[in-house]
């Protein structure tokens, strides 16, 4: 039933992923399956927050430079795409969430400027949230993620 709804019942099904429990991101399969719309998920929200290649490269785990620019070929082709590991699966949901949470929030020239936008807010210290989610990596990133939540009312 990939891609149906099933209404009625406890399991929903959408693009072949169960609504009812979350996906098991250390399974090689599903991490297969979830590794191509991840990248090209992470490298268009880049994009839009203007990162640099080497802050791009701290929020996806601190990959190296020719790690980086394999990831960014191959997440332009449909087929031999590379397959993201648990972790950085798990980077890109924080980061799409927040990206997310920016354009419900606010405005596109707002949500696509306010990660590097310095912030008063006294997580961030006057610091911007980039700054703040490279240096404290992915427990950062939940608490931006959490705060942007909250401030949409989803917490």
């Amino acid at each position: 039933m990939s891609g149906d709804i099933a209404l009625g019942t406890s399991a929903i099904h959408l693009h072949g992923a169960a609504w009812d429990q979350p996906a098991d991101l250390s399974s090689r399969a599903v991490q297969e399956k979830l590794s191509p719309v991840a990248m090209r998920a992470f490298f268009r929200l880049a994009s839009h927050w203007k990162l640099r290649d080497e802050d791009a490269r701290g929020l996806i785990g601190g990959i190296s430079n020719g790690s980086f620019y394999q990831l960014k070929r191959s997440a332009a082709k449909t087929t031999d795409a590379r397959t993201l590991d648990q972790d950085k699966l798990t980077r890109v949901s924080l980061l799409v969430g927040i990206f997310k949470a920016l354009n419900i929030l606010y405005g596109t020239k707002l949500a696509d400027a306010w990660v590097q936008l310095p912030n008063s807010n006294p997580m961030f210290g006057g610091q911007t949230p980039l700054a703040c989610m490279l240096k404290g990596g992915m427990p950062s990133m939940l608490r931006v993620r959490q705060l942007l939540d909250a401030r949409r009312g989803g917490l």
